[in-house]
């Protein structure tokens, strides 16, 4: 099926993906290289052209010598313009330049209706039992189809994608709420200036540009960077921290987004705490709880509303987000990090052939969303989100 948006109204056209898409369907290999080669015929647009270079006499020669003539190459069609007697093209490169006049290529061209695009194809000799399936995989407009549904489960890809987004959110989730408490909970025992100024230390990640907050950690990173060089003092070959291996290569995406995320929970978790009367902490100090038991038995209870946004919240992101590793990894080496939301915006946006699939990268998409979903009941279910929300008992 097509892979445009179908924004241009459902125009026709062919490309690289198009051609491979029907080689897949079984077009057999005949009519696929008609598709891809550039055909010649002397047509009424090709003479128009003709006639305003070269002259109306030139054109009135070639079309009474080849009018409708095909020719599979430009040397075929350079002979037949050299054929013309009374109003010979004498110069070789004038014969190249008059022989791309007639060329036609079904590749990359816009058709705007269908009935031009049937004709273009005819008109290219291509057999008309092949014209339905053309036709179909050349329409660029909407179609209601669970093709790239079907596409999406099939790609042998699609399991790494959907194993690499797990290992992804899962470990950087739990960096991201593990570090974050640490942090907030570290920070409420130090004293308020201490406190804030580490506070806004580790909240850089956050307030920093993408760009260079990634090029700190290439800059740590890299074979000539910060860690290779301290390293090598002791010997240490120089390698490529972030890219010499998957696992590398995960450390480093993990830390990156973990840090970045880790922040955020800091900041939220470290609001929360604040929020608990003093009272309880003071009580509890007077019947001999130590700062462990503080921990486990007053503030996490108390952080279960913004434990539970947090998980929520980063989980949803996560999923959906990629600019650290596209700016880090670019979901190397290999694909060992392309997850699940950067192989849709690789499918559908940033395909160096040019063969933007839209539709197949929609697709990508819209399971994320319904990932997100289930994630989120999960979390409403699995926090007892009814009791949290219940009215206290004393009101009752």
């Amino acid at each position: 099926m097509s892979t445009s948006t179908g924004v241009t109204g459902g125009e026709y056209l062919l490309n690289q993906s198009g051609i491979r898409a029907l080689a897949d369907k079984g077009l057999n290999t005949a009519t696929l290289d008609q598709l891809k080669n550039a055909g010649y015929v002397v047509d009424e647009k090709g003479l128009a052209a003709l006639a305003e270079r070269h002259g109306v006499a030139t054109a009135t020669e070639m079309r009474k010598l080849h009018e409708n003539g095909q020719f599979s190459s430009r040397r075929d069609m350079e002979r037949a313009l050299k054929s013309l007697k009374a109003n010979k093209i004498r110069s070789t490169k004038d014969r190249k330049a008059a022989a791309e006049l007639f060329k036609h290529s079904l590749l990359n061209e816009r058709f705007p209706t269908e009935s031009k695009f049937r004709t273009a194809i005819t008109e290219g000799g291509i057999p008309l039992e092949d014209h339905e399936l053309i036709v179909t995989q050349a329409y660029t407009g909407w179609v209601w189809t669970v093709d790239n549904v079907k596409l999406l489960f099939s790609l042998p890809s699609t399991l790494r994608y959907a194993g690499n987004t797990l290992i992804y959110v899962t470990l950087t989730l739990m960096f991201n709420i593990g570090f974050g408490l640490f942090l907030a909970i570290s920070t409420f025992y130090l004293p308020a200036k201490s406190a804030s100024t580490f506070r806004a230390i580790w909240f850089l990640p956050r307030i920093l540009p993408p760009v260079m907050y990634v090029l700190l950690w290439k800059w740590l990173t890299w074979d000539t960077g910060f860690i290779a060089t301290t390293l090598s003092w002791i010997g240490v070959a120089p390698i490529n921290w972030m890219l010499d291996t998957s696992t590398h290569a995960w450390v480093v995406v993990v830390l990156i987004n973990g840090s970045f995320g880790a922040s955020l929970g800091m900041i939220l978790f470290s609001s929360a705490i604040k929020a608990i009367p003093s009272s309880i902490l003071y009580a509890s100090e007077v019947d001999g709880a130590n700062r462990w038991q503080q921990v486990r038995y007053i503030i996490l209870p108390h952080l279960r509303w913004p434990i539970l946004f947090i998980t929520s919240y980063q989980t949803l992101s996560l999923l959906t987000s990629f600019e650290h590793i596209l700016l880090s990894t670019e979901g190397g080496p290999g694909r060992a990090t392309e997850v699940w939301s950067l192989a849709a915006y690789h499918i559908a946006l940033d395909n160096y052939g040019g063969n933007l699939q839209y539709g197949l990268g929609a697709t990508f998409a819209v399971a994320l969303v319904i990932i997100g979903i289930i994630a989120s009941l999960f979390y409403l279910r699995f926090f007892n989100f009814n009791e949290m929300v219940a009215k206290p008992k004393i009101e009752g």
